[in-house]
């Protein structure tokens, strides 16, 4: 899974992306710092996984990743070419959501393309990029299904038919998420403003009062969920020595670092979950989709378990965080025995087992 970071340029998106990686991105107070993409992964924290790695003391823990990338910024008239428009939008297309980065802060030393600090404006340009971009991409798909469904062929009529009421959404100014589609059929399209969507606003070091509430209107109207924070200070809390984190967060008054904040909101965005699998050799967490049935989820670990599934040892991280080993869970009957048809939740950790 990809979250793709976007932005008007000089919003940020670099300083966060280095301070999530650690990957060192070119970052500079000028437009187009950033124009081929930067991609890294990044350890998804779960507190889950270190309890277990406690318990279990294996040689190896792997906690489960996600993949941002640093996309170039965006100008207006991206759609049309400008800037590094194309390029841009195709990097877009390739990603699985949009964590779009808006600029809060003023700062004489670090240039606004559009002149001045204003939320609510450098959202609309770039989801207005994005629809535009869409449109064009609708009418060419369009003319296609035209053909088809002239022909009699049911599935192109109806196919359409879902086209054209998303097209007349994105021409009155509704991304394709609002569209009220069917997610289903929203996804034959392949639309830019259809991707999942956080905000993520950057302020100086000391926010503005009612500067997240603002932000958060701005988002909601484009049918996303926001975090503000300052990069700068995640960049400065990222570069400290990990045992020296805590105390940092404390004196500015945290409990975790906006960063896990925006980690875990994207990892909810795609509609995501972990489970985990523990033993002496490695405690690991693994990243499926929510509702993921037990062969699925084995598939995730080796295509070979899902093809010879044959049932999976469940028991909740709950149980034994509560009791602290198995042979204390199986006294108290609460390691189960799953089928195929076990939809696997947040938290479980499993044993598959399976034929050759």
């Amino acid at each position: 899974m990809e979250i793709g970071i976007v932005g008007l340029p000089n919003a940020g998106k670099s300083t966060l992306f280095n301070a999530m990686t650690a990957s060192g991105a070119p970052v500079g107070a000028y437009p187009f710092t950033t124009i081929e993409p930067n991609v890294a992964a990044v350890a998804v924290p779960d507190p889950r996984l270190e309890k277990l790695s406690g318990l279990f003391k294996p040689k190896k823990t792997t906690p489960a990743m996600m993949r941002f990338v640093d996309i170039a910024g965006l100008v207006r008239g991206a759609s049309q070419g400008e800037g590094l428009g194309n390029k841009f939008l195709s990097h877009i297309r390739e990603v699985d959501a949009i964590l779009h980065v808006v600029r809060l802060f003023k700062s004489s030393d670090v240039a606004h393309t559009l002149g001045s600090v204003d939320p609510a404006r450098d959202a609309e340009v770039i989801e207005t990029e994005l629809m535009l971009a869409d449109l064009a991409s609708l009418d060419r798909q369009k003319e296609k299904l035209e053909g088809k469904a002239k022909s009699g062929d049911k599935e192109a009529r109806e196919a359409l038919e879902s086209l054209l009421k998303i097209r007349k959404g994105i021409e009155e100014g509704r991304p394709a998420r609002l569209s009220g589609a069917d997610p289903r059929e929203l996804a034959k399209f392949f639309l830019l403003s259809a991707k999942p969507l956080l905000y993520v606003g950057n302020v100086g070091e000391a926010a503005q009062e009612g500067a997240a509430a603002a932000f958060a209107a701005v988002a909601k109207k484009w049918g996303a969920e926001s975090i503000v924070l300052s990069a700068k200070i995640e960049a400065e809390i990222a570069a400290l020595p990990p045992e020296e984190r805590p105390d940092f967060l404390k004196e500015m008054g945290l409990e975790t670092t906006g960063l896990e904040r925006v980690i875990l909101a994207a990892y909810d965005l795609l509609g995501l979950a972990s489970f985990f699998t523990a033993g002496e050799d490695e405690v690991r967490a693994w990243t499926i989709h929510r509702g993921y049935r037990a062969p699925q989820a084995a598939g995730v670990i080796h295509t070979d378990f899902e093809k010879g599934f044959i049932r999976a040892e469940v028991y909740a991280y709950s149980d034994i965080a509560a009791h602290s080993t198995e042979a204390e869970l199986r006294r108290r009957g609460l390691i189960r025995t799953e089928g195929k048809d076990y939809a696997v939740k947040d938290g479980d950790v499993c044993f598959f087992k399976f034929s050759n």
